[in-house]
């Protein structure tokens, strides 16, 4: 397994480190008290003569002077070591002190010393033969238990210490310097079966102490497998008096599985075993006893505390949770709706309290006055008869009290003659004359109940003055002035936009088609035009040309703006655009909805009482009213219903206040009742001076008498008639073409360019005239081919042969028509990137709020979307949470593979869970995007919102993963390190989510983020893979990540297990935090991968 591990070259050096004072002080105790091979047994044995006491002090003293000397070598041993294996060793002083400090217990070196009579420092291995074992150990890979030949064990030398368990001494009068890296010193006398403590490799002649978390007692033999047990080596043949030593090598742990400590039991040194007490477990290779979470939990010899008890509580725990998250997660949002609610319901019952208040005044003051007019006349008639010498006195007399009276009552009263709508007399009736004067502006309003009183007052003032509008006959008089005198002095007033286009005309640039052709005309502001004709003709896409969205086609022609040729994308802050689909959130009420776009759209020196105000007016004007605290509703929750959602849809363009509204079929899937409401606030809106353009199918003819101009789109996108709706019966007309009785206009004016009604044979007009006939009663430039086709049209009724030829040879082949099919997808394309990389001056004079600002509001509308999905993220977590169960329990953790399998399965699973919850972030609402996008709103912001509330996720998810998998699993790491690992996978698999929801299909994102783990795992986990190919799988440094974590909790015994697991995988002991940091380099990378397809590919 681990055959190179010698060839290894190494990649850094560790900094040897000094000496010790323990080892000085050894040193010199060792020049003072040289150790003599001669001296007798008894010296070391602490008998019951009277110098029993210093041969008890004696052997304490020569342990101590041996330890050190062992210690020494070790250390020495050590920086080499260190400098060799820096890929599985990462602090060798740590590493080889905690593998070879018997500082707590050097009883088996005190055996040992008795047991070869002070002869064991001339037994230990020097650093050369530690050196031979394991480079000829490794070299055959671990599958011999004997080394190469060498000086003391070879083919003319083989004493019994070359036999496993065994040992020999140095020759007499040889030098042995441990620290000797180069030379082996000759060993072949007095050979004895190896100390207890101890283990002697196969084929040479010394001893090696066994590391700490070993067991290696002297061998037993088998009479009947012909073993020693454990050790599983057979004695030599013909030689009775050769017996069992001790262990014959120390490997990893499937070599030399029987000197690990066995599970169960702890070894506090190498040559004691004890029982796991109870209360506690021991596992494989422990030095000491761990305490259980709970004592009752753990029996004696337990190989492993069992806390799947706590991990069941801990999921029933979890359960529930969800389960009320599940039930109740709505109530968080429901609960300050309703708050508002009614401080919304107060302030507008206030309002309408005080309207009904100057209502029931002014009819009593209209009651006084008629009462006070009758008395007069009656009292006129009563003293008219009287003289006037005797009415002199009473007039003078009455002078005073007349004025009195004026003081009091006739003043209010002459002042509400003067001025009706003046709220004076009120104000005195309430006992607050400065209501209005001390009434705090729009920009001043701070508190919910003071914005709310604001935004009624005027709605409430408007609908007054647009009734006394109504009543008067001034009809210079328009709503925009009467809204004008309404509102306070610092009122908006917004940019005209007058859009002018001439011999505008849209090619396909692959197939040459012509989507509009020579379309000349004028819209101007305060005019609501209806775009009409038969499907086909174009009206679509002469709106996106208007709009400036016309991509894929080449223009030719002129569109002004104020009578300039400048760009219509200039003014898109101040431009509305109503799509032909209901792109709503869903998951948002009706307020919510149009509250986000007012507040980003609008521009940002405006109040927020003043955005509340216009928020309200257009839920008044649309009829909201009833639905504004209800979703929108999605495919699987139903909301509101079709026409209001419609409704919805274009209020979201109408809150933002614009000066040119374009709007695609808004009356589509309306009953006339709600089509007149809409088409009422559209009329509103034009009132206020703002250019309004729509597509409209078969108005009612109620309907088509609120537009003020009409658009009649002939097919291929030529024009009929451009002009006033009260004079196009008029123009047909004057072509022949009536409008029969009780037929409606529009309805036959569409059946006539689709061609469904033949115009009548005396008019002379074929209905494929109709747009040359306008363009020549206008004066227009005509065309030469429109004059042509016209020409071969009527030449066509004379004869059929030659039709058929032209038809035949203007047939194209098929491939083309596939060609030029996909030029038109590039030229498509090209536009698109254009459109959204390209930049114009901003002509429209409005600031909206900044990135940071819409992060804010992006952050608040992702959040409340966020708790109203609880329930799928309660599933996301419960599906999370059986994975863990069924992953901890199946996958245990293996100590040969430091429970890489088990970390396997987890990347898998953790990544392909993230990445399928990451792509509802992106996928669920691509076109509500789109949308916002086109409108101006920061793409930004918008990206950084939705991965901000997606960091709960991030923190949450591991949690509980971890819950499940850690407390059925219960590797030997931290869950703290398990968490932060799980934090960088999470954080890595979402990025990749993101940018899968991005760039694919909704289908095709889920195939990818099933794929994308699995593949990259098996290539990550294959030795043959190239490392770049592996370095660049996020699944490798994950994996290598958890199992770095692992192993560095395997120690001792487990060093070189360790090392070779580490070795054959690739992986660096170093690299742990290397691997968290790359995780989160792969997650930052693919979200700037994410962010750049959002804004580069539109996916409709």
């Amino acid at each position: 397994m681990l055959a190179s591990w010698s060839r290894r070259r190494p990649r850094r050096g560790s900094a040897d480190a000094s000496p010790t004072t323990v080892v000085y002080s050894a040193l010199i105790i060792l020049f003072l008290f040289p150790l003599g091979h001669c001296q007798d047994y008894d010296d070391y044995d602490g008998g019951d003569g009277g110098g029993g006491g210093i041969g008890q002090g004696a052997s304490q003293m020569f342990t101590q002077v041996v330890y050190q000397k062992v210690m020494n070598l070790t250390d020495a041993f050590a920086k080499d070591i260190g400098r060799q294996l820096d890929f599985c060793i990462e602090n060798s002083d740590k590493e080889w002190n905690e593998a070879f400090n018997f500082s707590k217990d050097t009883t088996f070196i005190s055996n040992c010393l008795k047991q070869t009579k002070g002869d064991l420092t001339r037994r230990l291995c020097t650093a050369a033969e530690i050196n031979f074992y394991f480079s000829s150990f490794y070299d055959n890979g671990g599958k011999k238990n004997y080394l190469r030949p060498n000086k003391n064990c070879n083919l003319t030398s083989w004493v019994s210490g070359c036999e496993p368990g065994w040992a020999c001494s140095a020759s007499e009068g040889q030098k042995v310097n441990l620290r000797d890296s180069k030379v082996v010193p000759i060993r072949t006398t007095n050979c004895h079966p190896c100390c207890e403590g101890f283990f002697c490799p196969h084929g040479i002649t010394c001893m090696i102490p066994c590391p700490l978390g070993s067991y290696c007692p002297l061998g037993k033999f088998n009479k009947t497998t012909g073993v020693c047990d454990p050790y599983n080596y057979q004695l030599p043949a013909g030689e009775p008096n050769h017996t069992c030593g001790s262990a014959d090598m120390w490997a990893d742990v499937v070599s030399s599985g029987e000197i690990f400590c066995p599970a169960g039991y702890y070894c506090p040194s190498t040559i004691q075993k004890i029982s796991c007490s109870s209360g506690y477990y021991c596992r494989k290779g422990s030095t000491s006893q761990t305490r259980c979470f709970q004592k009752r939990s753990c029996p004696p010899n337990s190989v492993n505390q069992d806390i799947t008890i706590f991990g069941a509580l801990l999921m029933v725990a979890l359960c529930l949770l969800l389960l009320i998250i599940y039930n109740f997660s709505g109530q968080v949002l429901t609960s300050r709706e309703r708050k508002q609610a009614k401080s919304r319901e107060a302030a507008a019952r206030h309002i309408r309290e005080t309207a009904q208040a100057r209502e029931r005044w002014k009819s009593a003051k209209e009651v006084a006055k008629k009462h006070a007019v009758g008395l007069q006349t009656q009292l006129s008639r009563t003293f008219s008869k009287k003289k006037s010498v005797r009415t002199e006195p009473s007039k003078g007399a009455g002078k005073p009290s007349k004025k009195k009276d004026q003081n009091n009552l006739t003043n209010m009263i002459e002042s509400l003659e003067e001025n009706p709508d003046s709220l004076e007399g009120f104000n005195v009736e309430i006992g607050d004359k400065n209501l209005k004067k001390n009434m705090p502006r729009g920009k001043q309003m701070h508190t919910r109940s003071q914005i709310f009183k604001y935004a009624y007052g005027q709605i409430e003032k408007e609908k007054a003055m647009q009734e006394k509008a109504m009543q008067q006959e001034n009809t210079n008089l328009t709503f925009s002035g009467v809204i004008s005198m309404a509102t306070d002095s610092d009122s908006r007033s917004r940019l005209a936009i007058e859009v002018g286009f001439k011999d505008l005309t849209l090619t396909l640039k692959g197939s040459k088609k012509k989507l509009l052709r020579s379309v000349t005309g004028k819209l101007m502001p305060g005019h609501v035009a209806a775009v009409m004709g038969p499907s086909g003709a174009g009206k679509t896409t002469f709106l996106s040309a208007l709009a400036g969205k016309a991509t894929g086609c080449a223009m030719s022609g002129h569109i002004l703006i104020n009578g300039k040729p400048e760009p219509i994308r200039s003014y898109k802050k101040i431009i509305g655009f109503v799509p032909q689909d209901d792109i709503v959130h869903g998951n948002l009420t009706v307020e919510e909805n149009l509250w986000f776009s007012a507040r980003c759209r609008l521009s940002a020196d405006i109040s927020k009482a003043d955005k509340v105000l216009v928020v309200e007016r257009v839920i008044e004007a649309l009829g909201l009213q009833a639905i504004r605290d209800s979703l929108v509703g999605t495919v699987e929750k139903r909301g509101i219903s079709g026409g209001q959602r419609k409704r919805v849809n274009v209020g979201l363009e109408m809150v933002m206040e614009p000066s040119l509204l374009i709007l695609d079929e808004p009356t589509s899937g309306l009953d006339s009742s709600s089509s007149s409401l809409l088409l009422r606030a559209l009329r509103r809106e034009a009132l206020e001076g703002v250019n309004i353009c729509m597509v409209v199918h078969q108005p009612s003819y109620t309907l088509f008498n609120m537009f003020d101009d009409l658009i009649l789109l002939a097919k291929g996108g030529m024009i009929a008639y451009l002009g006033s709706v009260k004079k196009v019966e008029e123009y047909f007309a004057g072509l022949g073409i009536n409008v029969p009785e009780r037929v409606n206009p529009p309805d036959y004016f569409i059946d006539i360019l689709e061609g469904i009604v033949k115009p009548s044979a005396s008019s002379g007009v074929n209905y494929k005239e109709l747009p040359l006939r306008w363009m020549l009663h206008n004066g227009y430039d005509v065309p030469r081919d429109m004059l042509q086709n016209a020409n071969d049209a009527d030449s066509s009724n004379k004869g059929t042969g030659e039709n058929h030829s032209e038809t035949g040879s203007e047939k194209k082949s098929i491939v083309v028509e596939v060609w030029d099919n996909i030029k038109d997808i590039m030229g498509q394309k090209k536009d698109e990137y254009d459109y959204n990389f390209s930049k114009s001056a901003d002509l429209s004079n409005r600031r909206t709020p900044g990135v940071l600002t819409q992060y804010k509001y992006f952050l608040g509308r992702v959040g409340k979307q966020r708790l109203r999905e609880a329930r799928i993220q309660g599933v996301d977590f419960l599906i999370l949470c059986l994975a863990g169960v069924c992953l901890g329990t199946l996958a245990k953790v293996s100590d040969e593979t430091f429970g890489a399998l088990g970390y396997t399965y987890t990347v898998i699973a953790v990544s392909l869970l993230c990445k399928i919850g990451a792509l509802r972030s992106f996928s669920l609402e691509r076109l509500q995007y789109l949308r916002e996008r086109a409108s101006g709103m920061s793409s930004l912001a918008y990206f950084l919102s939705r991965d901000t509330i997606d960091h709960f996720n991030t923190i949450i998810k591991p949690i509980v993963y971890l819950s499940m998998f850690y407390f059925f699993n219960n590797p030997r790491s931290s869950i703290l390190d398990n968490y932060i690992i799980l934090v960088a996978l999470v954080y890595c698999v979402t990025g990749i989510g993101y940018a899968f929801a991005i760039f694919f299909q909704p289908g095709s994102a889920q195939l990818w983020s099933v794929l994308l783990p699995v593949v990259l795992t098996l290539l990550a986990t294959q030795q043959k893979t190239s490392k770049t190919l592996a370095n660049l799988c996020y699944t490798k440094w994950a994996l290598e990540a958890f199992v770095l974590a692992n192993a560095n909790k395997y120690s001792g015994v487990w060093l070189i297990t360790r090392c070779g697991s580490l070795m054959k995988n690739g992986y660096d002991i170093g690299d742990w935090w290397l691997s968290i940091v790359i995780l989160a380099l792969y997650g930052l990378l693919f979200r700037c991968i994410a962010f750049f397809c959002m804004v580069t590919f539109q996916k409709s």
